[in-house]
């Protein structure tokens, strides 16, 4: 559709998504709306094994809408916008299918508690992240006080928080928030290459990874062994299990079927 916030395409088994909300990419509840279609589309696609999310033009996402905020007159209200971004983005880290984060420009607010739910974040080498909502006289409220810690500590994330800075690329490399930076040019390009390589592999492998990595970081880890243990027998009765071994052992590519 001409005036669609969210644009996607599938090539193979790669998805690109694009949000598409010029000139700042803004989070509108219209473009979260329509992400959250997307990505329950995707997520139910068996053709689908890995997602690209990015934004159009020169920049990922420069924030949720400030007006959106500015109509917010109770807690009530506040809380519901929260728990309504927050569902969203949880659903993205949940999934079973590898989302990849290619950030260009930059990536504030809700646009970095977005690429946090992503499960691996590429960054160009002129992009900017932060969490400025304290500058608005607000707290993050789409999960950024609680991913950010995770990803890079509680010393570092607290700072970013309270003082609302934003870092670059290498610095966002350096403390763990993002996994590469390339040239600003190559950011889509080399997502979706890293998109192509991950889809290649058995899908019921790529879920059974990303369900004991989630699983896992929120459980201790005693029960996260016991998870993975469960997950690494029922890959074992795969027909991709088999064809994975009888591939190595015949010094051959694997011809994954996904079953």
């Amino acid at each position: 559709m001409p005036d669609a916030l969210v644009n996607s395409t599938i090539e193979g088994a790669v998805a690109t998504v694009v949000l598409n909300n010029p000139p700042k990419n803004v989070l509108t509840l219209d473009l979260i709306t329509q992400l959250e279609k997307v990505i329950d589309a995707l997520s139910a696609s068996d053709a689908v094994k890995a997602i690209v999310l990015t934004g159009t033009g020169p920049l990922f996402i420069a924030g949720a809408d400030i007006k959106i905020i500015a109509g917010i007159q109770s807690a009530k209200e506040g809380e519901k916008l929260a728990r309504q971004g927050q569902a969203l983005f949880n659903k993205i880290e949940q999934m079973t299918k590898v989302v990849i984060a290619a950030i260009n420009g930059f990536c504030l607010g809700g646009g970095m508690e977005l690429a946090m739910a992503c499960h691996i974040r590429i960054a160009g080498d002129r992009a900017r992240l932060g969490q400025p909502e304290i500058n608005l006289g607000i707290i993050p409220g789409f999960g950024g006080t609680q991913r950010l810690p995770r990803l890079v500590g509680q010393s570092a994330a607290t700072e970013l928080i309270l003082t609302g800075d934003m870092i670059n690329a290498e610095e966002a490399k350096r403390i763990g928030l993002v996994n590469k930076v390339v040239p600003e040019t190559e950011v889509l390009k080399q997502a979706t290459g890293l998109a192509k390589k991950i889809a290649a592999k058995s899908g019921k492998s790529i879920a059974a990874c990303l369900q004991a990595i989630e699983e896992g970081m929120h459980e201790p880890l005693s029960i996260g062994l016991g998870r993975e243990a469960q997950l690494f027998g029922e890959i074992c009765e795969t027909e991709d299990k088999k064809e994975g071994v009888s591939a190595f052992l015949e010094k051959r590519q694997p011809k994954f079927q996904d079953r």
